[in-house]
């Protein structure tokens, strides 16, 4: 028999693992840039904002595919 309970946790457990390393990576890498040209915070907070948006929904999509699993069938 197949464990739903198992299966969802390890959905949204691994599906938010390669957000939460992407976000730290793309943070660190903000920051990296700012202390090299600070004259540029407007474009690089303004992509960072994108990149994390589309970041975290990818965790979001997970969720959803953990709950479908979880509660449908």
């Amino acid at each position: 028999m197949i464990n739903r309970d198992l299966i969802a946790g390890l959905t949204i457990a691994i599906g938010a693992i390669a957000p939460a390393l992407s976000i730290g990576r793309f943070a660190a890498a903000a920051m990296e840039a700012l202390g090299r040209n600070p004259e540029a915070e407007r474009a690089i907070s303004s992509s960072l904002i994108v990149a994390l948006a589309f970041t975290e929904a990818i965790a979001i999509y997970a969720l959803v595919v953990a709950l479908a699993i979880k509660f449908v069938g």
